[in-house]
């Protein structure tokens, strides 16, 4: 439950055309994708990252820009390769000189380009882990520490990270403690025919078309208040509870499939992310209060970069999804 007084139903009326309005003007440039759309939305007002999972050239960079020109706020792109250094993330102090270019020199620190409300961090995995690791405090805390001081990072802040499943070569697998950092682990799969139909006629004539603002940061963080102040049942709370501890293999809720290829279920955050998801999802439809059907839906892109498999799991190929699927299954509300 919160403490905050509950969201009414004109609040949420409100909330909801917001949302529309919002998605709606995403689809104007993005054709299709409308579930991944979705999740980046549900990462922006639940107040989370977002980790976008495909193929090159399937739009994702497109989608975030889209996002951020629609939301009206600071955007910032990061292009990561094996270079990059975490100066170049964060900032750095350099030494400037005085008026006479001899008195006065000072050390002062020029922000990086974290310094922003929406950053895109193009292609994560092609960084070292020192630099992936610049992102860890600011995507926890909302902060980054350098030059001798700890500098607040525009509020709200989202991190948007894209990586390609199919090149290894040269890649740098994201560690465990910092795939838990993002709220959603989102899969972009290939377009249909009629999908790449409309992205040809929409993309290989003479008109452009890009978003226009519908909302504003203050905005946004006012419907994240809105949506964490939607009421949760004690039984929904409790079912997140134990579709968690259903990933773990040692749970008795644990299906034949986690404590066969499992090495290390969900977090915590994993359970938090679950919730927040929901909350998003029954205000995108109008609905006051998230349900059991909520969860499920959410389950996957919450919990699918958090479940571990182990090395049976890994040399049979077998896939999170499925797995979550069984626990699905398995665990029952009350």
């Amino acid at each position: 439950m919160t403490d905050q007084a509950p969201t009414t139903a004109a609040q949420l009326q409100t909330l909801a055309a917001d949302l529309r309005t919002l998605v709606d003007e995403v689809q104007q440039v993005v054709v299709g994708q409308d579930e991944v759309i979705r999740g980046v939305i549900t990462c922006l007002l639940a107040g989370g990252h977002g980790l976008l999972e495909g193929v090159p050239g399937l739009g994702k960079t497109l989608l975030i820009r889209t996002v951020a020109e629609a939301v009206s706020m600071s955007f910032n792109r990061i292009q990561f390769t094996p270079d990059l250094m975490p100066a170049d993330i964060l900032g750095t102090s350099i030494l400037v000189e005085g008026e006479d270019g001899t008195v006065g020199r000072t050390l002062e620190y020029q922000p990086g380009p974290i310094f922003s409300n929406i950053v895109l961090a193009d292609e994560i995995n092609r960084a070292t882990p020192k630099t992936q690791s610049a992102l860890l405090e600011a995507m926890a805390e909302g902060q980054v520490t350098g030059g001798g001081k700890t500098r607040k990072l525009p509020q709200p802040f989202f991190v948007l990270a894209t990586q390609n499943p199919l090149e290894q070569e040269g890649t740098y697998p994201l560690p465990e403690a910092q795939l838990d950092r993002f709220l959603f682990k989102i899969n972009v799969e290939f377009p249909d025919e009629d999908e790449l139909i409309a992205i040809l006629d929409r993309t290989t004539g003479s008109k452009s078309s890009s978003a226009k603002p519908v909302l504003d940061g203050a905005r946004l963080v006012e419907m994240q208040r809105l949506v964490r102040a939607m009421p949760v049942t004690a039984s929904l709370t409790r079912y997140v509870v134990r579709v968690l501890r259903a990933t773990h293999p040692g749970d008795k809720n644990a299906t034949e499939g986690v404590k066969q290829y499992v090495r290390f279920g969900g977090s915590p955050r994993g359970a938090q992310s679950v919730l927040l998801a929901a909350r998003v999802r029954a205000a995108i439809e109008g609905r006051e209060s998230p349900s059991v059907d909520d969860v499920k839906a959410v389950v996957p892109q919450a919990l699918r970069h958090r479940v571990l498999l182990n090395f049976e799991g890994e040399a049979e190929g077998v896939a999170v999804d499925a797995v979550l699927e069984q626990v699905l299954s398995k665990v029952k509300p009350d």
